[in-house]
């Protein structure tokens, strides 16, 4: 029979107590089976599970233990574990894991109760939640904050696409991301990010600005709207809006490409990206002039998108070569994944609109961001409160370690 015990320890942190409590351990020879720390706001959890062995008595264990934690100003609770509890318990070891993100401006009891609502309702049980977002001042601005929680959760959900169903509705009602994913070594070992360009890392329409200086913009801007629900087939509708554009003058694509909007927290996320040894590309239904353009200003690895064709400084209303609608995106990425030597699962797709969907689908991860209604609720995942530096959170990184690969990079 051997003696295990769960040992709850809980007051002030300080240097030292792990430390102490582990060294008393060590002189008994006890078994360490289980042991996690937390600290919020200055006050540390301790828990250890212990066997004890045959050789020795619990008695003076706990007493000893009890004395050092007296000594240190700590709280501490005894639970004996009989044998058939500790096995079951072991035996859970094999079930899926997940991971749930939780990202908003600011979270609230609200959020957290929504979601773990769901998350219980669905027979997973929470082993861990932790904070990813750096600590908020309180005069800090809700629109400059960005709060994150990462829960994992252990079980086989019910139904999953009732439950990421209802974590979509969630987020819509509360006005917050919810992002639900398998926990496997692939989620920590994602290697390339596919980014569509427009409405995703820039904050426009290309096509429509070049329409604006075209003089056809209310028209060219109906059609690509159509386009992005999903109402018109892309390459038909692009070949339309292109086609708009014949006789405009060169100088106006180097105009609108240097006036750019960048997306919020693009230009930190590539950087980070880079710092982790990521690719990075941009897979885009609008032009390579302008994809290379951002490629220079963001260090972006590889850029493909339809070549506008100019002739004698003239904007011909045509495109060269294959136009990247939704499929030839989807295969663009599986070429770039085979080529980087990635399994699909090691990839990340982010998107915004219908033609995004079919490479959304394909990549291990794939993000719909600031997306139209349609695409949220075709998308795995969603981000539409944060900037694109979210993604970051989906990946595990905290805001400590992002900032320190900004420092570096």
């Amino acid at each position: 029979m051997h003696d295990i015990l769960l040992i709850n320890i809980s007051g002030p942190d300080k240097p030292g107590v792990t430390s102490t409590i582990s060294d008393l351990l060590s002189r008994y020879d006890v078994n360490v089976l289980d042991i996690g720390q937390a600290v919020i706001h200055d006050t540390l959890t301790l828990g250890m599970v212990i066997e004890v062995p045959p050789g020795s008595e619990s008695s003076p264990v706990l007493k000893d233990v009890l004395f050092a934690c007296h000594g240190m100003g700590m709280g501490v609770r005894f639970t004996p574990i009989n044998n058939a509890e500790y096995e079951d318990w072991v035996g859970g070891q094999g079930k899926d894991r997940f991971i749930v993100t939780i990202l908003a401006r600011k979270i609230t009891a609200k959020h957290i109760a929504a979601v773990t609502s769901i998350v219980a309702g669905h027979g997973l049980n929470i082993d861990h939640i932790n904070r990813l977002s750096g600590r908020i001042s309180l005069g800090e601005k809700s629109k400059d904050q960005k709060a994150c929680v990462e829960l994992s959760v252990r079980g086989a959900p019910r139904d999953i696409a009732q439950m990421r169903a209802q974590f979509l509705a969630a987020a819509g009602d509360l006005g917050v991301d919810i992002a639900f994913q398998k926990d496997n070594a692939y989620r920590r070992n994602r290697r390339l990010v596919c980014f569509d360009m427009d409405s995703t890392l820039i904050e426009a329409e290309v096509i429509d600005e070049l329409a604006k200086a075209a003089g056809v913009g209310e028209e060219v801007s109906a059609i690509t709207e159509q386009a992005m629900r999903g109402e018109l087939d892309f390459t038909q509708s692009f070949k339309r809006r292109v086609g708009l554009l014949k006789g405009l003058d060169e100088s106006v694509l180097e105009g609108i490409a240097h006036s750019l909007p960048i997306t919020e927290g693009a230009e930190d996320l590539i950087r980070a990206l880079k710092a982790l040894g990521y690719k990075t590309a941009i897979l885009s239904g609008g032009f390579t002039y302008f994809g290379h353009y951002l490629q220079q200003k963001l260090g972006i690895d590889y850029v493909f998108a339809n070549e506008l064709v100019v002739h004698n400084g003239k904007v011909t209303g045509e495109v060269q070569g294959q136009v990247v609608d939704g499929k030839r995106k989807a295969e663009l990425l599986k070429q770039l994944a085979a080529q980087e030597n990635l399994n699909l699962q090691q990839v990340i797709a982010v998107g915004d609109g219908a033609n995004d969907l079919p490479m959304l689908s394909v990549a291990g991860l794939g993000i719909a961001f600031r997306a139209k209604p349609m695409v949220k609720e075709s998308a795995d995942h969603a981000i539409s409160e944060l900037g694109l530096d979210g993604i970051l959170y989906l990946l595990g990184v905290r805001d400590r370690d992002s900032e320190e690969l900004l420092t570096r990079s």
